[in-house]
């Protein structure tokens, strides 16, 4: 007679987003109109705040096409494209750099204009 409960089958655990070492292999970095930015404030309805490298405050919206994938928060590197019209004015966030990447920013100097304007 067959047992009436099988063996449960056992999965292995996938590690948790953030535990471990992480490497850098390839951060992406500003290309032709695109600029480095902190985000300062969250506004609302996909629109944020953020104070840009080129001296410029724009309020930055994130596009529909990243809005589930990109989250962010105060005090977040980000990418900004300016918009073409009203450039100094707005933008659209494109990408978040983690932490790591902020480091790798830092040590290879695209984040120097960022300290020396506030704390960081």
């Amino acid at each position: 007679m067959p047992p009436k409960n099988p063996p449960k089958k056992r999965f292995k655990r996938k590690k948790k987003f953030g535990q471990g070492e992480e490497e850098v292999f390839r951060v992406r970095t500003p290309r032709d109109n695109e600029i480095l930015g902190l985000l300062e404030q969250r506004l609302g309805g996909s629109r944020c705040k953020v104070r840009c490298l080129d001296g410029n405050t724009r309020v930055c919206r994130i596009p529909g096409r990243l809005k589930k994938r990109l989250w962010v928060r105060e005090n977040d590197i980000v990418l900004v494209e300016p918009w073409e019209f009203g450039g100094d004015e707005r933008g659209d966030i494109i990408f978040k750099y983690r932490p790591i990447q902020v480091k790798w920013l830092q040590n290879n100097n695209f984040l120097d204009d960022l300290e020396e304007s506030d704390e960081f």
